[in-house]
């Protein structure tokens, strides 16, 4: 069996030989930039001279309360409700295996790589911040499976959010031991014990505290939050460009975006979608072809004139998210947890709660950013309302149907992200003999927001489709320069209005050019030195 990712990231060289230097991983705050790099770029990494010293410096610490009469959570008693139990030196090595090899109990198909690598990046930054009590060669043999470019088999159900990302992490620490199974670097899916040794590897035997150390985090929670923002980051521009040309496509106005009239609500996101509306439709022969008093439409339908509004709270949600997103990569999470003192205090961060929140909240502006768009759709394929375009935008409507069942797929899929944006973080469930007796569920909002961007590129493929083949029945009249160019960019993948398709390839093809980014990139050659580089 291979992996199998439904937009797989451009390919590049096996980490650690791509040319550039690895991701220096300390007790500094990560960012966003070197997460996307080691998790969807496949670069390799580094622990930092700081980063060395602090690991060795702490585990000094642990050291010294292992050899204590006094029991120590974590590092000399049991886990969870099992913690009153104290246990002898000879028997900890056996501790820590049944640990990770019990919390290793994860269900369901392999979640992708790139959301594997990013949480075993995130678990090495905070074992790199010198809380946790790893001992440096474990720390080491970490930083070695992610520069290897095995992928330990990660299982889509297993953590509810607390303690942390118990399950998915615990397949990671099970892979370092040699157990388990792992996707090598040509994706095949093997056991551990075949693929370290091949790469050099040596398997680690945990020691005291390295069990919980490795496996109690928010790290894929995070993960798949930082993958989602610099997703949505991108497809809410795109969306910008596809109700641009949705409003060009039905002869609707550009005066709504005007500045001084976004100013009169100050959300900075609605004034931004704004600016990039006016900047995308500027200097359009469509637009300018109804300005005159002889255009009879008073005010366009909410669906186009309300655009930046929808669009510009998505944006106003995704930054409230970043920004919690940009906290959480400077911190260090684990329980119980090392300070400078050398007291190994139990805590409640590895809690998901802040996590597991914005994850919903990214969800319903998601869904509503894919409501407007499929609104605006449907207008373009009714007749009765697309002022003078053929049903269904069909070549000989009655014999063709148009992008009248490609709207169908796209309410399907609105539906279902409607679905998703219920929140998973209301709920919890008690686990651990109550010892857990309130979760996050955050792991499962950030599987749900995971489809949900999924669902949202396509709900935007087809309004991208629809919009084009609209433009092009205006024809002799030209469209502005800048929904020109991404109407000719889909040209170059997907042909223009005839009789009918088929449809499925061409939602296909859509798709994928916006997960290329290269209709962000078309769109921004116009938008960009309008907004002065800032679109």
């Amino acid at each position: 069996m291979r992996y199998n990712v439904e937009h797989p990231p451009t390919q590049h060289p096996v980490p650690g030989h791509s040319g550039t230097a690895p991701t220096e991983v300390g007790p500094e705050p990560l960012t966003v930039e070197q997460v996307m790099a080691v998790a969807r770029g496949r670069a390799s990494v580094r622990l930092s001279e700081s980063a060395e010293q602090g690991i060795g410096d702490t585990r000094k610490h642990i050291d010294t309360l292992a050899a204590a009469e006094q029991p120590t959570y974590g590092v000399s008693t049991g886990f969870g409700a099992l913690a009153i139990r104290h246990i002898p030196p000879e028997r900890r090595a056996a501790l820590q295996a049944s640990f990770v090899r019990s919390h290793a109990a994860g269900a369901g198909d392999p979640v992708e790589p790139e959301v594997v690598r990013a949480l075993m990046l995130l678990r090495l930054h905070t074992v790199a911040t010198g809380r946790t009590g790893v001992r440096p060669e474990t720390a080491h043999a970490l930083a070695e499976l992610l520069n290897s470019g095995i992928v330990p088999v990660v299982h889509e159900y297993g953590s509810l959010g607390c303690s942390g990302d118990l399950a998915p992490l615990a397949a990671v620490a099970l892979a370092l031991t040699g157990e388990g199974e792992v996707f090598d670097a040509a994706g095949a899916r093997r056991p551990a014990a075949e693929a370290l040794p091949e790469v050099g590897i040596r398997p680690v035997t945990l020691a005291e505290k390295e069990g919980l150390a490795l496996t109690n985090g928010t790290d894929g929670m995070l993960g798949m939050l930082v993958l989602a923002l610099r997703d949505l980051s991108e497809l809410v521009d795109v969306a910008d460009v596809t109700a641009a040309m949705s409003v060009e496509a039905l002869l609707g106005t550009d005066r709504a975006f005007a500045a001084d009239l976004q100013a009169l609500r100050p959300h900075p996101g609605q004034a931004h979608s704004a600016a990039r509306m006016r900047a995308l439709l500027a200097d359009s022969p469509v637009v300018a072809s109804h300005r005159g008093p002889d255009c009879t439409r008073v005010q366009d339908a909410y669906s186009m004139r309300c655009s930046p509004q929808v669009h510009g709270s998505a944006r106003d949600t995704i930054e409230h998210a970043a920004t919690v997103a940009e906290r959480e990569l400077a911190a260090a999470i684990d329980n119980p947890v090392v300070l400078d003192d050398g007291r190994v205090e139990s805590n409640g961060n590895f809690h998901g709660a802040p996590l597991a929140h914005v994850l919903d909240f990214l969800a319903i502006p998601l869904a509503d950013v894919a409501g407007i768009a499929e609104r605006r759709t449907d207008r373009m394929l009714d007749v009765a309302r697309s002022q003078g375009l053929p049903a269904f935008l069909a070549d000989d409507p009655g014999v063709d149907s148009g992008y009248m069942i490609a709207h169908y797929t796209q309410a399907g899929v609105v539906t279902d992200l409607k679905r998703a944006a219920n929140p998973a973080s209301v709920d919890s469930i008690p686990t651990s003999a109550m010892q857990e007796d309130h979760v996050s569920m955050g792991w499962s909002a950030a599987r749900k927001l995971r489809t949900a961007v999924s669902g949202l590129r396509k709900v935007l493929a087809v309004e991208l489709l629809t919009a084009a083949r609209a433009l092009d029945l205006r024809a002799p009249l030209r469209p502005a320069p800048a929904t020109a160019a991404v109407r000719d960019l889909l040209r170059t993948q997907v042909s223009g209005p005839g009789p009918d398709e088929h449809v499925a390839p061409q939602i296909l093809a859509a798709e994928q050019l916006l997960a290329s980014g290269e209709v962000h990139r078309a769109a921004a050659e116009h938008v960009d030195p309008v907004l002065g580089g800032h679109s």
